[in-house]
Formats: C-alpha cells, structure tokens, sequence
C-alpha cells in the first residue's frame, strides 16, 4: 500500500473498508506498481547484465487481472526482434509477462530497447 499511497492513491489500493465494497471486493494492487514491479524483475534478470542504454518505447500494457496482497508474481522475457540501426547500435524487442501463483496471467507488455553491440 506504500506505493499506491505514494502513487495512485485510489481507495481500491489504500483503504481496506472502502475496496471491499468496491468492484474488485477487496485491496488490490496499483496497475502502475504492477508495471514497476515488472521493470525491476526485467532489469534484475536481464537488462543489468547486457549492453542496453536507453529504453526507447513501452507499449502493449495490459492489465489482465488485479494483484492481491499476498500473491506471489513471477516474470519472463522474450526477445521477439532484433535489428541493427544505422549507427551500428541495435534495438531489442521484448515481450515482459507477469503470472500469479496458479500461472495466470497478470499483466503483458512489449518494450523496445536500445544496445550498443559487442565489437
């Protein structure tokens, strides 16, 4: 709830009684958390260990169900494309899925990078 109070103060993510009553029956979890959350895993598993330098566009968010307090999210990456600009750098597709503990998908996202090359 630290980050919806910080962030996206909506009553479905910071008050108990009020999210309750809400359309969802109960706390769940800011879509933008949901989004960070998916960023800190991508670069902790991946991004921090390759030569990207700049991200360049995220696109395709999808929310596909909330996150609750308590559940346990896990991430994959999949580079879908990747090309050489014309200054010999190059830009990387990737395709970022959240699931929940029963493997459900959580939310989808597509992001494009840019990497300098290996020489």
């Amino acid at each position: 709830m630290a980050f919806a109070g910080d962030w996206d103060p909506l009553p479905m993510h910071v008050d108990e009684a009020a999210a309750d009553r809400g359309a969802f029956g109960g706390l769940i979890a800011s879509g933008l958390h949901t989004l960070a959350i998916a960023v800190r895993l991508t670069v902790d598993a991946l991004v921090s260990h390759t030569a990207v330098y700049a991200g360049r566009e995220i696109r395709s968010v999808r929310m596909h169900r909330p996150v609750r307090p308590g559940m346990t999210l896990t991430g994959t990456v999949t580079i879908v494309e990747q090309r050489l600009r014309d200054d010999g750098r190059g830009v990387v597709v990737w395709e970022i899925a959240l699931v929940d503990d029963a493997g459900g998908p959580v939310l989808t996202m597509a992001t494009d990078s840019l990497v300098d090359r290996r020489p």
